[in-house]
């Protein structure tokens, strides 16, 4: 059937309830997007799963919501505020601006890496390659500049007073400067983790790819904190933990792959990616970064505070190593929607569109269906009150049974359950599988045991 697109995946998006263009009455606001009621329970499970693998499943991984606005001096022991930039370029025809590392990929569709790139060897590919302005096909780029993109606020009651302040680029610092007082509260010994789960922001000029690249987004993250000589060996354990926790949720792997970093920062010891194959093609999905000691050391210069663990059987004083590994909730969202997306040609020559979520993640676990909405519509309503105590559950009587299901296969609901005259005889339902598009029959007693078996997350 027909390829996916962006634009395609966007449609169904607002269509169905998923994702809306953000302040879309006012013509919109540019790389913003509201999640709708049936996206903001997709994100919040992929978020759940994600919470469960990682720290839930791990003793030795602990949880955090550090606040968004901190100290400025954080962002200058980050490094954020002297050296954070992107490499940007803007188009003389039509006044865009675009970062030079997208254009570059985007136009490779991902088969060329511009991170180990310098400014001069990215505008020399351009040229060479005669890449044009993505928004009114031109060639006309002025050279590449540095451009922060932190967010800047001010805190104070009167503006002459006021400081600035900046909305966090990035999660991890939470974790760096809570780290005395998690290893302390928790009694943690190295090697242990900190996660989080929480918003960034970033004032990110990038034309469509959709959730791709946002101004604001979400990070999934932790960071473990463990010795030299073992860092290596977690790092290497992070990367395959993180690539199958992705496989996990029904993502193939032919659509997934490593990529080792060519440029390190000065103080890392190794870097990679893992990437997917999106309809733009091949991009960054998580990162699995080793950063030795470099951010305890620097908020240790920079707060004068002793960032050091003792270790307690030893007494030996350290700091340790950190290894990070992050992943976007928003860009996950993203490829599972991607992975998820079907159109199929059926047997009567209908065609449908299917989301395939694994059904921990699917929005709405099940649907309550009447067959007739005047005769069965009470009897539904009973059974609707059972279900939507365990899970997500959508009510639909309106039109045709068929469509009532194509309306669900679209969201992802993994199960359609229907109630006509057998339920009112015997208390039996007819129960679809979205993917097979079978039915079985079960008593009502005996859904939401079947139902939660087949939802889990392992």
């Amino acid at each position: 059937m027909g390829k996916l697109t962006m634009d395609k995946l966007v449609a169904l998006c607002k269509n169905r309830g998923i994702i809306f263009p953000g302040s879309e009455i006012y013509g919109g606001f540019a790389n913003t997007w509201d999640f709708g009621p049936v996206g903001v329970e997709l994100k919040n499970n992929v978020k759940r799963a994600w919470w469960k693998r990682f720290v839930q499943e791990d003793n030795s991984c602990f949880g955090l919501d550090a606040a968004i606005l901190m100290n400025p001096k954080v962002w200058e022991a980050s490094g954020h505020v002297q050296s954070f930039g992107d490499p940007k370029m803007d188009c003389k025809n039509c006044k865009t601006r675009h970062r030079a590392d997208t254009i570059i990929e985007n136009f490779s569709k991902g088969t060329v890496s511009a991170e180990g790139m310098t400014n001069e060897q990215m505008e020399e590919y351009i040229a060479i390659h005669d890449i044009k302005c993505p928004v009114c096909g031109k060639r006309d780029w002025t050279p590449i500049r540095k451009f922060n993109p932190m967010f800047t606020t001010s805190r104070g009651t009167l503006e002459e007073d006021a400081d600035k302040v900046y909305l966090r680029p990035e999660t991890c610092q939470g974790e760096y400067v809570n780290f005395l007082n998690v290893q302390r509260t928790m009694r943690a010994k190295v090697p242990f983790a900190i996660a989080q789960i929480g918003k960034s922001f970033r004032n990110e000029i990038t034309p469509g790819n959709f959730l791709f690249r946002t101004v604001e987004f979400e990070q999934m993250e932790l960071q473990m904190f463990c010795k030299e000589e073992s860092s290596m060996d977690i790092y290497n354990k992070y990367k395959e933990k993180a690539l199958q926790f992705v496989k996990d949720l029904n993502v193939k792997e032919e659509n997934l792959r490593f990529h080792d970093h060519d440029k390190l920062a000065h103080y890392a010891k190794a870097a990679c990616d893992i990437q997917y194959n999106f309809p733009i093609g091949w991009q960054e999905l998580n990162g699995i970064h080793h950063r030795s000691t470099w951010d305890l050391s620097r908020h240790q210069e920079f707060s004068g505070k002793n960032m050091s663990y003792t270790d307690p059987i030893t007494n030996e004083k350290y700091i340790p190593n950190v290894i990070e590994y992050s992943i976007g909730a928003d860009r996950l969202t993203l490829l599972l929607l991607c992975e998820a997306y079907e159109e199929q040609e059926l047997e009567d020559g209908e065609t449908r569109v299917v989301m395939h979520f694994h059904p921990a993640i699917a929005p709405y676990k099940v649907a309550v269906m009447p067959l007739i909405k005047k005769t069965h519509g009470e009897k539904a309503q009973e059974v609707l009150n059972i279900l939507n105590k365990e899970f997500m559950t959508q009510y639909d009587e309106s039109g045709s049974i068929g469509k009532r299901y194509r309306r669900q296969d679209e969201i992802g609901t993994p199960y359609c359950v229907t109630i006509d005259d057998d339920t009112l005889n015997n208390n039996t339902v007819t129960v679809r599988d979205r993917d097979t598009m079978e039915q079985i029959v079960l008593k009502i007693d005996e859904l939401v045991e079947y139902i939660k078996e087949k939802v889990k997350f392992n």
